[in-house]
């Protein structure tokens, strides 16, 4: 049986440690590692990892979770690497199917998914969970990409490629920028929607937002400008392609409404149609949830596609700020 090495980037974090590492010794198995990677902590997180039996790597200056996987990767000693978010808890069982997940000899990594059951209940973290688990779980199989919220990763393929770009100094997609280069590689990668763990993370409107415009949008925007192109998979089907180019249709129908009133009603009727495209979602947050939930979930989804779109323009006309990295040049 494959020994593990499980990796987690931590900033401030002792909350969560304090919660999701015990969780870790259901899973584990001899020969088993975890290391904690610290990345300019000003809290416990060293006593919290110490308490849990788990290798803290301090570092005192925050350069990101990239730069702090890759410390971790540099001195574990196992042949697969699981990367797990220090803001995850893990179920019984993941570790066991974590370790199973690379028995086909021909693929280099693979993820999962949050599970339904974030721990936080506002309805802003609530919704954000489903989209990310109803997305996951549809798109099982064939990867183009790699999630290192909960992944696993052969060590010398990944040594190989030079790690997470660590020109990402925020969470961002440092891990969709790993999986191009693996597939650019002609390395495989298995989304098993099986794999699952808990979000405990809380999001707020604005911190939400935020991070899927500074976060996601603008620096896959860039990835596009870099010529890498947009996968087809995930939430970025031919169906959610139509929804989104619906919603910019409104917001330039929204736009010229200022000088012809009724261009209004054509954004209503664009956004609409938006959302019957999102009918499967939408009707499985009203199963989970309730019709008043499904209903705020398709105003957040409106919010999400818009801050998309705004981010692809802000991005494809920005150019990324390098800084000095140990990891690749994109």
């Amino acid at each position: 049986m494959a020994p593990l090495s499980i990796l987690i980037p931590v900033k401030d974090g002792a909350a969560y440690l304090r919660k999701t590492l015990p969780a870790l010794a259901v899973g584990l198995e001899p020969g088993d590692e975890v290391l904690v990677s610290d990345d300019g902590s000003r809290d416990d997180a060293a006593a919290v990892a110490a308490a849990h039996g788990a290798r803290f790597l301090p570092h005192a200056e925050n350069t990101g979770p990239a730069g702090a996987r890759n410390r971790a990767a540099r001195v574990a000693r196992s042949a697969l690497l699981v990367f797990l978010d220090a803001d995850v808890r893990v179920h019984a069982e993941t570790l066991h199917r974590l370790r199973h997940a690379l028995d086909d000899a021909s693929l280099v990594a693979a993820f999962g998914s949050y599970d339904a059951r974030p721990e936080a209940g506002a309805w802003v973290s609530v919704y954000k969970n489903l989209a990310h688990h109803f997305v996951h779980q549809r798109s099982g199989g064939e990867a183009s990409t790699f999630w290192a919220g909960c992944g696993v990763i052969r060590a010398d393929v990944f040594r190989d490629l030079g790690g997470f770009d660590e020109g990402y100094r925020r969470p961002s997609i440092e891990d969709v920028e790993l999986g191009y280069r693996l597939r650019a590689a002609g390395h495989r990668i298995r989304l098993l929607p099986e794999i699952q763990v808990t979000h405990l993370k809380e999001w707020s409107l604005g911190s939400w937002l935020r991070a899927d415009l500074v976060d996601r949008a603008i620096p896959w925007a860039r990835l596009l400008a870099e010529g890498r192109g947009l996968p087809r998979d995930l939430n970025f089907t031919r169906r959610d392609r139509l929804a989104s180019g619906l919603v910019a249709l409104g917001l330039g129908a929204l736009a010229a409404s200022l000088l012809w009133p009724a261009a209004a009603i054509a954004a209503g009727g664009a956004w609409l149609v938006a959302v019957a495209l999102d009918a499967p979602f939408l009707l499985f947050c009203a199963r989970h949830e309730s019709v008043a939930f499904a209903l705020a979930a398709a105003a957040f989804q409106l919010l999400h596609r818009a801050a998309g779109l705004v981010g692809l323009a802000i991005g494809l006309v920005t150019p990324r700020a390098r800084v000095a990295t140990a990891g690749p040049s994109t």
